[in-house]
């Protein structure tokens, strides 16, 4: 039996703190993903508005095709995405400013030899150039402690440093939301505790998924995917305790 309970305090933080910052309402109505004729996502009508919301299910669920749909890079076979308004069908490239991807492996997303290039890659892309490419990469690498690895040669990284660099290279393109598809299943622990807390301290929203149930503790909003629908809809604890059953099962 599906349980669909929305959260009680959507738009604050979980001590009950100030409201927080405006994000890009993303909406999905009525959406459906199909291959091969058979829908591996379906019924899906949900707002997503809340500041940290983590997304888990068991291996196959749907939780990837489900956050791909969110920034265009995947689009549905039925109904629409939205982001402010605007189809994901019609304005991806323009969404994609607003909605940044951390894919789970970061060999897919780290695309230059040497780090600076990897992120002022995508800066110069927004049509950002001269000195404040340099300013830009500059602040996010010190942001994220790794200002050390600035001038170093990307595929020499430990993994920790490549999903980091990952990162950096999304933060660079100061968009308002970031997705993040299972972070830290490549990462040994420590490594694992380090993203966490940096996923923790980032200003822009975070939609998370992950394997991980200690990483969603603090967050406002739990999705459960299974059998390619949300089978669960509501705050953290129940969240992980709906999951806990299906896996059990």
């Amino acid at each position: 039996m599906f349980k669909h309970s929305l959260p009680t305090a959507s738009h604050r933080d979980q001590t009950g703190g100030d409201p927080a910052p405006r994000h890009p309402s993303i909406r999905l109505t009525d959406v459906a993903v199909a291959r091969d004729g058979v829908d591996v996502l379906r019924d899906v009508d949900l707002s997503l508005d809340e500041h940290r919301i983590a997304v888990i299910g068991l291996n196959g669920s749907g939780k990837s095709t489900l956050v791909r749909l969110l920034n265009g890079l995947l689009l549905p076979t039925r109904g629409t995405v939205q982001v402010d308004g605007l189809s994901t069908a019609k304005a991806a490239k323009l969404i994609r400013r607003r909605v940044g991807f951390v894919f789970q492996n970061p060999e897919n997303q780290i695309v230059m030899p040497i780090v600076f290039e990897d992120l002022a890659f995508g800066a110069k892309n927004l049509g950002v150039g001269g000195a404040e490419v340099t300013a830009r990469v500059d602040t996010v690498l010190e942001r994220l402690g790794i200002s050390h690895l600035r001038d170093r040669e990307s595929h020499a990284l430990s993994g920790g440093e490549k999903q980091l660099v990952a990162l950096a290279s999304v933060l660079v393109m100061e968009p308002d939301t970031i997705v993040f598809d299972e972070p830290t299943t490549m990462l040994d622990r420590r490594n694992r505790r380090r993203l966490q807390s940096t996923i923790d301290g980032l200003d822009q929203r975070a939609i998370v998924v992950t394997h991980d149930l200690d990483l969603v503790v603090g967050y406002q909003r739990v999705l459960v995917v299974h059998e390619g629908r949300i089978a669960f809809d509501g705050a953290p604890a129940e969240g992980v305790e709906f999951y806990c059953g299906i896996s059990d099962q």
